[in-house]
């Protein structure tokens, strides 16, 4: 229950109102970290994304620490990687169904590559590897971050199985959720209309070519 109340903290909802902004009003109406880096600015977007993996990271990394300096709990060390995986899930599930939003949250990714690096480190490294291949690629976050919900339980299945099943099942599972909590952007890439990221500029390509467009009525 803490690992998901801490989850559904809505850190890009929170800098965004911040600067005065409601981000669900505004750009995709996503809370995460890339609709506040497009429409708030860089910095308070690489925020978000720190906060938003923060949330994922703390519960899979301390909590069963935790937990096992807590004697009626009963944990030993040994149940350490099941309470890993629980706590890194309930951030996770926490981070796309807040409560204190209505349950009306973000895609979870940045809270599942925070909860990876102490669930399944080297999975997350090639989904890593992934996300920035495809990214350089396309200029699409959204593109980079499927391609990586594909590669990383594929990873977890040939890295860790020989250490069981729950971890590649369990992320295997995250990366599905993943995927369908990006079902608009699969509709946009798929129809050529998701928004890229240009660096050095803060807007996106259809906010350009709005302008451009508006600047030519104008001449």
């Amino acid at each position: 229950m803490v690992a998901y109340l801490l989850g559904a903290v809505p850190f890009g909802f929170l800098v965004a109102r911040a600067r005065g902004i409601d981000i669900r009003s505004v750009g995709s109406g996503n809370i995460g970290a890339t609709n506040v880096l497009r429409s708030v600015g860089k910095s308070w977007g690489i925020l978000a994304l720190v906060l938003d993996a923060l949330k994922g990271l703390i519960p899979a990394a301390v909590f069963p620490v935790l937990a096992q300096q807590i004697p009626f709990l009963g944990f030993g060390e040994t149940s350490a990687p099941i309470v890993s995986v629980a706590c890194g899930c309930a951030a996770v599930i926490g981070h796309n169904y807040p409560v204190y939003l209505k349950f009306k949250g973000g895609k979870g990714v940045a809270t599942t590559a925070g909860a990876l690096i102490g669930i399944a480190p080297l999975a997350l490294l090639c989904g890593l590897v992934t996300f920035a291949l495809f990214f350089g690629l396309s200029r699409m976050v959204a593109l980079g971050s499927i391609a990586a919900a594909v590669v990383i339980p594929v990873a977890a299945w040939l890295l860790y199985a020989d250490q069981g099943q729950l971890i590649p099942i369990v992320l295997t599972v995250l990366g599905v959720l993943a995927i369908w909590r990006h079902r608009p952007n699969i509709k946009r890439i798929l129809t050529g209309t998701e928004n890229r990221i240009v660096f050095g500029k803060s807007k996106t390509d259809k906010s350009r070519r709005s302008e451009a467009k508006t600047e030519e009525t104008e001449s």
